[in-house]
């Protein structure tokens, strides 16, 4: 999935340093991903650690994570799977306000995919309230959902906006592929809460934490995935058709450094590391500052190509040159 922030290039340095400093051995630490995303640093050490915890305030990240983090015993899937992709599709809430042919005109998904969109979903939830399936199968068959929808989204890899004509990419069928999960012998947690009150309420031995770096609200970017996973009753609003959605301060000027400086605090994590780059609201030398009243501080730096998405009707992507920091702390 394309994702803001997104971990996936840079999680065999973080996997490093972290093993660097916390020793190689994790088979009995518990490992904390308190602002999970799409949880690709948890899956990354679920199969080496005790226990994974996961956390993000949106839905369709604790929708992915349960799946990805919570989910750690197979199941057998095929017939769910085949049923899934031979339904017809229906002119449901998502066709009606997200497809090209909709009342709403929005151009996030073809008329076929929009619909199968909302077939998919709807089976999913009936099969729930019957219990034909388990909580394990819910998410994982919504995972799936929500990653095959995706694919196909008509976006420049965010739905901030969607694009005027059908790219091809989103011009393809929608099929539901597996959100295959890694097995273990471990049980894990996953959360959906506010970073900064669940840090009061868990403990364990490594706190990663990849937060907002900048005024950009994933609520508002990362709607429709919101609105596939809830499945809710709404007006969207405006040309987007945006849903009210969480607004989180780590994103706010006024208000990061204060909500950084009480997670720390409040931290019962004898390692803390900090994923945040050189464009971040907080600078370096903040985040050292707010670190070093707690224990023994370290950084790491990592130079790597981040791509952007220009403004221009072919949506080319151009490389940018990203500096990351890895923040260490040792906490006393």
């Amino acid at each position: 999935m394309n994702y803001i922030g997104s971990k996936h290039k840079l999680s065999n340095f973080i996997f490093e340093t972290v093993t660097e400093i916390c020793g190689k051995e994790l088979s009995q630490k518990t490992f904390c991903d308190l602002f999970a995303g799409t949880g690709i640093v948890g899956r990354n050490f679920k199969p080496f650690v005790k226990q994974v915890i996961a956390n993000d305030v949106e839905y369709y990240s604790y929708a992915l994570n349960r799946n990805y983090i919570g989910n750690h015993i197979s199941f057998e899937y095929d017939d769910l799977m085949n049923e899934l992709n031979s339904l017809n599709g229906k002119k449901g809430f998502i066709f009606q306000n997200y497809s090209e042919s909709g009342k709403a005109g929005r151009n996030y998904f073809t008329s076929e995919n929009g619909a199968k969109i909302d077939a998919v979903r709807i089976q999913i939830e009936e099969w729930k309230k019957s219990s034909k399936i388990t909580q394990d199968e819910y998410f994982f068959l919504l995972a799936s959902l929500l990653e095959s929808a995706d694919k196909v989204a008509n976006t420049a890899s965010v739905y901030g906006a969607y694009l005027k004509h059908i790219k091809t990419s989103a011009a393809k069928k929608i099929i539901i592929k597996p959100a295959n999960f890694q097995q273990t012998e471990s049980v894990h947690k996953v959360f959906q809460q506010n970073s900064n009150e669940l840090i009061k309420n868990i403990e364990g031995d490594i706190l990663y934490l990849d937060p907002p770096y900048n005024a950009r609200q994933y609520g508002a970017n990362y709607h429709l995935l919101n609105t596939i996973a809830k499945y809710d009753t709404f007006v969207p609003r405006g040309k987007t058709g945006l849903r009210n959605y969480y607004k989180s301060d780590w994103c706010r000027t006024g208000e990061v450094l204060k909500s950084f400086e009480e997670l720390i605090e409040n931290a019962q994590f004898p390692y803390i590391f900090l994923s945040y780059n050189n464009e971040g609201l907080m600078s370096q030398k903040e985040v050292e500052k707010v670190m070093e009243r707690f224990g023994k501080y370290s950084l790491k730096t990592k130079k790597y190509q981040r791509f952007k998405a220009d403004k221009t009707e072919n949506r080319n992507h151009k490389a940018s040159e990203t500096f990351e920091y890895l923040h260490i702390l040792e906490k006393r």
